[in-house]
């Protein structure tokens, strides 16, 4: 039986673990030099911050983003972006894109291990680029990442897939 010591223990060692576990995702341990990023994954982020700063409104700009978006950020049949994307994490990339570099420029690489994002037949597994892109000069603030997943042995998702936004 949970007493509430007990359940106040679990608690603060479940904050604990997530107070630790982002500064963790921070580290350099992964990291490569940017210009080793490969050739296809660095098309798909300039293709996604071509899609940001082109767009006339943000629905447009959902419309566009589906074709290169992959994982968790769209729907099991892989055609529509999940419900939270659109309001939320693309709306913010969308409406501060203003704020970075033009063109790009990377200022971190990191190169993680193989993971899964995604559900059901979208869902895919391979190596994440976590790519940070820097803000213009002048503007406050730090780098922001988007990460680029390249997917391994999918039956028919072959090139890389945005699979993280909504830090910009």
């Amino acid at each position: 039986m949970l007493t509430k010591r007990t359940f106040l223990s679990v608690a603060a060692g479940s904050l604990l673990v997530a107070s630790v576990a982002p500064a963790a995702a921070q580290s350099r341990r992964y990291d490569i030099d940017p210009a080793k990023l490969p050739p296809a994954v660095r098309e798909v982020l300039e293709r996604y911050v071509e899609i940001l700063r082109g767009s006339d409104d943000l629905d447009i700009c959902a419309e566009r983003f589906i074709a290169i978006a992959g994982g968790g950020l769209v729907d099991e049949d892989g055609k529509s972006l999940r419900s939270t994307v659109k309001p939320y994490s693309l709306k913010k990339d969308f409406q501060s894109i203003k704020l970075y570099a033009d063109p790009i420029a990377i200022t971190r690489v990191a190169k993680l291990r193989p993971s899964t994002s995604g559900f059901g037949p979208s869902a895919i597994r391979g190596d994440q680029y976590k790519i940070w892109i820097d803000k213009k000069k002048g503007e406050g603030g730090r780098p922001a990442p988007v990460t680029i997943m390249v997917p391994q042995k999918h039956e028919t998702i072959r090139s890389p897939k945005v699979v993280r936004i909504g830090s910009f």
